[in-house]
Protein backbone atom coordinates (compact mmCIF):
# COMPACT_ATOMS: atom_id res chain seq x y z
CA UNK A 1 0.00 0.00 0.00
CA UNK A 2 1.39 3.42 -0.94
CA UNK A 3 0.12 6.50 0.88
CA UNK A 4 -0.34 9.47 -1.40
CA UNK A 5 0.45 12.60 0.54
CA UNK A 6 -1.02 12.80 3.99
CA UNK A 7 -1.17 10.79 7.18
CA UNK A 8 -3.16 12.22 10.07
CA UNK A 9 -2.17 11.07 13.54
CA UNK A 10 -4.81 11.86 16.17
CA UNK A 11 -4.63 11.62 19.93
CA UNK A 12 -5.81 13.52 22.99
CA UNK A 13 -3.18 12.86 25.65
CA UNK A 14 0.34 12.87 24.34
CA UNK A 15 1.86 11.20 27.36
CA UNK A 16 -0.50 9.02 29.31
CA UNK A 17 -1.81 5.94 27.56
CA UNK A 18 -0.60 2.58 29.02
CA UNK A 19 -1.46 0.97 25.70
CA UNK A 20 -1.34 3.05 22.56
CA UNK A 21 -1.92 6.76 22.76
CA UNK A 22 1.37 7.18 24.57
CA UNK A 23 3.04 5.59 21.54
CA UNK A 24 1.72 8.37 19.31
CA UNK A 25 4.62 10.76 19.79
CA UNK A 26 7.12 8.00 19.01
CA UNK A 27 5.12 6.97 15.96
CA UNK A 28 4.86 10.55 14.73
CA UNK A 29 8.60 11.14 15.04
CA UNK A 30 9.30 7.86 13.26
CA UNK A 31 6.99 8.65 10.33
CA UNK A 32 8.14 12.26 10.01
CA UNK A 33 11.81 11.31 9.87
CA UNK A 34 11.51 8.14 7.76
CA UNK A 35 8.96 9.34 5.21
CA UNK A 36 9.60 12.97 4.23
CA UNK A 37 7.16 12.54 1.32
CA UNK A 38 4.27 12.12 3.80
CA UNK A 39 2.58 15.08 5.48
CA UNK A 40 1.97 14.32 9.15
CA UNK A 41 -0.68 16.31 11.04
CA UNK A 42 -1.03 15.82 14.80
CA UNK A 43 -4.29 16.84 16.46
CA UNK A 44 -4.35 17.11 20.26
CA UNK A 45 -6.45 19.05 22.74
CA UNK A 46 -3.50 19.20 25.19
CA UNK A 47 -5.06 17.59 28.24
CA UNK A 48 -3.48 17.58 31.71
CA UNK A 49 -0.82 14.99 30.86
CA UNK A 50 0.27 16.42 27.51
CA UNK A 51 3.72 17.71 26.69
CA UNK A 52 4.69 19.17 23.32
CA UNK A 53 8.35 18.68 24.21
CA UNK A 54 8.05 15.27 22.59
CA UNK A 55 8.21 17.03 19.22
CA UNK A 56 11.11 19.39 19.89
CA UNK A 57 13.39 17.54 17.48
CA UNK A 58 10.92 17.55 14.57
CA UNK A 59 9.38 21.02 14.83
CA UNK A 60 11.65 22.14 11.98
CA UNK A 61 10.52 19.36 9.63
CA UNK A 62 8.46 20.60 6.69
CA UNK A 63 6.26 17.48 6.66
CA UNK A 64 5.09 17.92 10.29
CA UNK A 65 2.37 20.17 11.69
CA UNK A 66 0.79 20.27 15.15
CA UNK A 67 -2.84 21.41 15.36
CA UNK A 68 -4.53 22.03 18.71
CA UNK A 69 -8.10 20.77 18.55
CA UNK A 70 -10.69 18.36 19.92
CA UNK A 71 -11.80 15.33 17.91
CA UNK A 72 -15.31 15.56 19.35
CA UNK A 73 -15.92 18.71 17.27
CA UNK A 74 -17.54 17.48 14.04
CA UNK A 75 -17.26 20.76 12.11
CA UNK A 76 -13.59 21.06 13.03
CA UNK A 77 -12.78 17.51 11.94
CA UNK A 78 -14.62 17.83 8.62
CA UNK A 79 -12.84 21.13 7.93
CA UNK A 80 -9.47 19.60 8.78
CA UNK A 81 -9.88 16.50 6.62
CA UNK A 82 -10.95 18.62 3.67
CA UNK A 83 -8.44 21.45 3.88
CA UNK A 84 -5.44 19.25 4.68
CA UNK A 85 -6.36 16.64 2.03
CA UNK A 86 -6.10 13.78 4.53
CA UNK A 87 -6.07 10.24 3.16
CA UNK A 88 -5.15 8.25 6.30
CA UNK A 89 -6.27 8.55 9.92
CA UNK A 90 -4.42 6.84 12.76
CA UNK A 91 -6.84 7.26 15.66
CA UNK A 92 -4.93 7.12 18.94
CA UNK A 93 -7.15 9.59 20.80
CA UNK A 94 -8.35 8.34 24.16
CA UNK A 95 -9.11 9.19 27.74
CA UNK A 96 -7.21 6.33 29.29
CA UNK A 97 -6.44 6.10 32.98
CA UNK A 98 -8.58 3.35 34.51
CA UNK A 99 -8.68 4.86 38.02
CA UNK A 100 -10.09 8.09 36.58
CA UNK A 101 -12.74 6.20 34.65
CA UNK A 102 -14.51 5.13 37.85
CA UNK A 103 -14.98 8.72 39.03
CA UNK A 104 -15.59 10.43 35.69
CA UNK A 105 -16.92 7.78 33.35
CA UNK A 106 -19.04 10.15 31.25
CA UNK A 107 -15.91 12.01 30.17
CA UNK A 108 -14.49 8.69 28.95
CA UNK A 109 -17.65 8.07 26.94
CA UNK A 110 -17.44 11.56 25.45
CA UNK A 111 -13.80 11.26 24.41
CA UNK A 112 -13.54 7.58 23.52
CA UNK A 113 -16.98 6.82 22.05
CA UNK A 114 -18.34 10.14 20.82
CA UNK A 115 -14.88 11.19 19.61
CA UNK A 116 -14.56 7.99 17.59
CA UNK A 117 -18.08 8.41 16.17
CA UNK A 118 -17.28 11.98 15.06
CA UNK A 119 -14.12 10.77 13.31
CA UNK A 120 -16.00 7.98 11.56
CA UNK A 121 -18.67 10.38 10.34
CA UNK A 122 -15.99 12.74 9.04
CA UNK A 123 -14.26 9.81 7.36
CA UNK A 124 -17.54 8.66 5.78
CA UNK A 125 -18.11 12.08 4.23
CA UNK A 126 -14.51 12.72 3.24
CA UNK A 127 -13.47 9.27 1.92
CA UNK A 128 -10.15 7.81 3.07
CA UNK A 129 -7.62 5.19 2.03
CA UNK A 130 -7.19 3.93 5.58
CA UNK A 131 -8.61 4.39 9.11
CA UNK A 132 -6.43 2.79 11.82
CA UNK A 133 -8.25 2.55 15.15
CA UNK A 134 -6.06 1.96 18.21
CA UNK A 135 -7.63 -0.08 21.00
CA UNK A 136 -6.38 -2.05 24.00
CA UNK A 137 -6.00 -5.60 25.29
CA UNK A 138 -8.29 -4.62 28.18
CA UNK A 139 -11.34 -5.07 25.93
CA UNK A 140 -10.84 -8.85 26.30
CA UNK A 141 -11.22 -8.60 30.07
CA UNK A 142 -9.46 -10.78 32.62
CA UNK A 143 -7.60 -13.76 31.09
CA UNK A 144 -7.08 -16.57 33.65
CA UNK A 145 -3.78 -18.48 33.65
CA UNK A 146 -5.70 -21.60 32.67
CA UNK A 147 -7.17 -19.96 29.56
CA UNK A 148 -5.45 -19.55 26.18
CA UNK A 149 -4.22 -16.13 25.15
CA UNK A 150 -6.95 -14.00 23.59
CA UNK A 151 -6.83 -13.86 19.81
CA UNK A 152 -8.56 -11.37 17.56
CA UNK A 153 -11.77 -13.45 17.50
CA UNK A 154 -12.09 -13.78 21.28
CA UNK A 155 -15.35 -12.34 22.62
CA UNK A 156 -14.88 -8.91 24.20
CA UNK A 157 -15.57 -8.75 27.94
CA UNK A 158 -14.48 -5.37 29.36
CA UNK A 159 -14.64 -4.99 33.13
CA UNK A 160 -14.18 -1.25 33.79
CA UNK A 161 -15.61 1.96 32.32
CA UNK A 162 -12.41 2.74 30.39
CA UNK A 163 -12.23 -0.62 28.61
CA UNK A 164 -15.99 -0.58 28.05
CA UNK A 165 -15.70 2.70 26.15
CA UNK A 166 -12.85 1.30 24.07
CA UNK A 167 -14.93 -1.77 23.22
CA UNK A 168 -17.88 0.45 22.31
CA UNK A 169 -15.64 2.52 20.04
CA UNK A 170 -14.49 -0.67 18.33
CA UNK A 171 -18.09 -1.66 17.67
CA UNK A 172 -18.66 1.66 15.94
CA UNK A 173 -15.55 1.20 13.81
CA UNK A 174 -16.61 -2.27 12.71
CA UNK A 175 -20.15 -1.09 12.01
CA UNK A 176 -18.93 1.78 9.84
CA UNK A 177 -16.64 -0.61 7.99
CA UNK A 178 -19.55 -2.95 7.25
CA UNK A 179 -22.24 -0.31 6.65
CA UNK A 180 -20.34 2.45 4.88
CA UNK A 181 -17.17 0.78 3.65
CA UNK A 182 -14.83 2.78 5.90
CA UNK A 183 -11.39 1.19 5.23
CA UNK A 184 -10.80 0.37 8.89
CA UNK A 185 -8.19 -1.65 10.76
CA UNK A 186 -8.25 -2.18 14.55
CA UNK A 187 -5.25 -2.85 16.81
CA UNK A 188 -5.20 -4.07 20.41
CA UNK A 189 -2.00 -3.78 22.42
CA UNK A 190 -0.39 -4.83 25.67
CA UNK A 191 0.85 -2.18 28.12
CA UNK A 192 3.36 0.22 26.60
CA UNK A 193 6.27 1.77 28.52
CA UNK A 194 9.28 3.92 27.77
CA UNK A 195 10.79 7.42 28.12
CA UNK A 196 8.45 10.35 28.62
CA UNK A 197 5.31 8.54 29.79
CA UNK A 198 3.17 10.53 32.21
CA UNK A 199 3.82 9.09 35.70
CA UNK A 200 0.29 8.07 36.65
CA UNK A 201 1.24 4.76 34.99
CA UNK A 202 2.96 2.13 37.10
CA UNK A 203 6.41 1.99 35.49
CA UNK A 204 7.19 5.73 35.33
CA UNK A 205 5.49 6.27 38.70
CA UNK A 206 7.60 3.64 40.43
CA UNK A 207 10.78 4.79 38.72
CA UNK A 208 10.29 8.37 39.89
CA UNK A 209 9.38 7.28 43.43
CA UNK A 210 12.45 5.04 43.68
CA UNK A 211 14.71 7.79 42.32
CA UNK A 212 13.36 9.99 45.13
CA UNK A 213 13.82 7.22 47.75
CA UNK A 214 10.08 7.04 48.30
CA UNK A 215 8.05 3.81 48.64
CA UNK A 216 6.13 2.33 45.72
CA UNK A 217 2.40 1.84 46.48
CA UNK A 218 1.43 -1.66 45.37
CA UNK A 219 -2.26 -2.35 44.89
CA UNK A 220 -3.55 -5.40 46.77
CA UNK A 221 -0.97 -8.14 47.21
CA UNK A 222 0.97 -7.28 44.04
CA UNK A 223 0.03 -10.47 42.21
CA UNK A 224 -1.86 -8.75 39.36
CA UNK A 225 0.18 -9.24 36.20
CA UNK A 226 0.65 -7.32 32.96
CA UNK A 227 2.62 -7.73 29.74
CA UNK A 228 4.89 -4.87 28.70
CA UNK A 229 6.09 -3.64 25.31
CA UNK A 230 8.74 -1.00 24.74
CA UNK A 231 7.31 2.01 22.93
CA UNK A 232 9.65 1.80 19.92
CA UNK A 233 8.45 -1.76 19.20
CA UNK A 234 4.85 -0.57 19.21
CA UNK A 235 5.64 2.33 16.88
CA UNK A 236 7.25 -0.18 14.50
CA UNK A 237 4.13 -2.37 14.64
CA UNK A 238 1.90 0.57 13.77
CA UNK A 239 4.15 1.65 10.91
CA UNK A 240 3.87 -1.87 9.50
CA UNK A 241 0.08 -1.96 9.92
CA UNK A 242 -0.36 1.47 8.31
CA UNK A 243 1.45 0.24 5.21
CA UNK A 244 0.73 -3.49 5.04
CA UNK A 245 -2.25 -4.21 7.28
CA UNK A 246 -5.31 -5.69 5.60
CA UNK A 247 -8.49 -3.61 5.58
CA UNK A 248 -11.18 -5.05 7.84
CA UNK A 249 -8.71 -6.95 10.04
CA UNK A 250 -7.85 -6.71 13.74
CA UNK A 251 -4.25 -7.07 14.92
CA UNK A 252 -3.11 -7.84 18.45
CA UNK A 253 0.21 -6.18 19.33
CA UNK A 254 1.64 -8.19 22.20
CA UNK A 255 4.47 -10.01 23.88
CA UNK A 256 4.85 -13.15 25.98
CA UNK A 257 6.86 -11.25 28.60
CA UNK A 258 4.72 -10.95 31.74
CA UNK A 259 5.39 -9.65 35.23
CA UNK A 260 3.34 -9.33 38.40
CA UNK A 261 3.31 -5.86 39.94
CA UNK A 262 5.49 -7.09 42.79
CA UNK A 263 8.00 -8.70 40.40
CA UNK A 264 8.06 -5.51 38.34
CA UNK A 265 8.85 -3.49 41.46
CA UNK A 266 11.57 -5.96 42.43
CA UNK A 267 13.19 -5.52 39.00
CA UNK A 268 13.09 -1.72 39.25
CA UNK A 269 14.53 -1.79 42.77
CA UNK A 270 17.34 -4.05 41.55
CA UNK A 271 18.32 -1.53 38.88
CA UNK A 272 17.85 1.72 40.84
CA UNK A 273 18.92 0.47 44.29
CA UNK A 274 21.21 -2.49 43.50
CA UNK A 275 22.46 -2.73 47.09
CA UNK A 276 19.01 -3.16 48.57
CA UNK A 277 18.45 -6.41 50.46
CA UNK A 278 14.71 -6.69 49.91
CA UNK A 279 12.07 -5.21 47.64
CA UNK A 280 9.88 -4.83 50.74
CA UNK A 281 12.17 -2.01 51.92
CA UNK A 282 10.84 0.04 49.00
CA UNK A 283 7.12 -0.77 48.88
CA UNK A 284 3.90 -0.11 50.73
CA UNK A 285 0.84 -2.28 50.10
CA UNK A 286 -2.33 -0.22 49.60
CA UNK A 287 -5.98 -0.89 48.90
CA UNK A 288 -6.45 -2.61 45.55
CA UNK A 289 -7.83 -0.71 42.58
CA UNK A 290 -11.56 -1.20 42.03
CA UNK A 291 -12.33 -4.24 39.84
CA UNK A 292 -8.65 -4.78 39.08
CA UNK A 293 -8.29 -7.46 36.39
CA UNK A 294 -5.74 -10.10 37.34
CA UNK A 295 -3.99 -10.30 33.98
CA UNK A 296 -4.25 -9.62 30.24
CA UNK A 297 -2.72 -11.95 27.68
CA UNK A 298 -3.07 -11.77 23.90
CA UNK A 299 -2.01 -13.85 20.92
CA UNK A 300 -0.13 -11.80 18.28
CA UNK A 301 0.35 -14.57 15.71
CA UNK A 302 -1.43 -12.61 12.97
CA UNK A 303 0.92 -9.62 13.34
CA UNK A 304 3.96 -11.88 13.54
CA UNK A 305 2.95 -13.33 10.17
CA UNK A 306 2.87 -9.79 8.80
CA UNK A 307 6.56 -9.45 9.66
CA UNK A 308 6.61 -7.82 13.11
CA UNK A 309 8.28 -9.00 16.30
CA UNK A 310 9.34 -7.12 19.45
CA UNK A 311 13.09 -6.47 19.46
CA UNK A 312 13.76 -4.57 22.70
CA UNK A 313 14.28 -6.83 25.71
CA UNK A 314 12.59 -5.68 28.91
CA UNK A 315 15.87 -5.15 30.78
CA UNK A 316 17.19 -2.97 27.95
CA UNK A 317 13.98 -0.96 27.64
CA UNK A 318 13.75 -0.41 31.39
CA UNK A 319 17.37 0.78 31.53
CA UNK A 320 16.69 3.34 28.78
CA UNK A 321 13.52 4.43 30.55
CA UNK A 322 15.23 4.87 33.93
CA UNK A 323 18.03 6.89 32.32
CA UNK A 324 15.44 9.20 30.73
CA UNK A 325 13.70 9.84 34.06
CA UNK A 326 17.03 10.42 35.81
CA UNK A 327 17.66 13.26 33.36
CA UNK A 328 14.16 14.64 32.68
CA UNK A 329 11.72 13.35 35.28
CA UNK A 330 11.56 16.44 37.48
CA UNK A 331 11.57 18.90 34.58
CA UNK A 332 9.08 17.54 32.07
CA UNK A 333 5.86 18.44 33.92
CA UNK A 334 4.99 20.80 36.76
CA UNK A 335 5.73 19.60 40.30
CA UNK A 336 2.03 19.76 41.24
CA UNK A 337 1.05 17.47 38.37
CA UNK A 338 3.79 15.00 39.25
CA UNK A 339 2.69 14.85 42.89
CA UNK A 340 -0.90 14.19 41.89
CA UNK A 341 0.21 11.39 39.58
CA UNK A 342 2.46 9.75 42.17
CA UNK A 343 -0.40 9.03 44.56
CA UNK A 344 -1.38 5.42 45.20
CA UNK A 345 -4.71 6.08 43.47
CA UNK A 346 -4.08 9.18 41.34
CA UNK A 347 -6.80 11.62 40.51
CA UNK A 348 -6.95 13.78 37.40
CA UNK A 349 -5.60 17.27 38.27
CA UNK A 350 -8.13 20.10 38.04
CA UNK A 351 -8.39 21.78 34.65
CA UNK A 352 -6.25 24.87 34.17
CA UNK A 353 -8.12 28.17 33.76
Amino acid sequence: MHLRTCSLIMFNDLRSHPHMAYSASFLVRKLVLLYPEWSIFVVDKLDYCASLRAFDDIQHCKNFEFIKGDITSQDFMLFLLKTKHIDTIVHLAAQTHVDNSFGNSLEFTQNNVVGTHVLLEAARVHKLHRFIHISTDEVYGDIPLTSPNANEETILSPNNPYSATKAAAECLVRAYHRSFGIPAIITRSNNVYGPGQYPEKVIPKFILLLLQDRPCPIHGDGSNARRYLYVADVAHALDLIIQRGEIGEIYNIGTEFELSNLALTEHLVGVIHPGSKSVHDHVEFVEDRAFNDRRYAIDSTKLLRLGWAPTVKFAEGIQKTIEWYREHGDKWWSHADIESALRAHPLKPPAAH
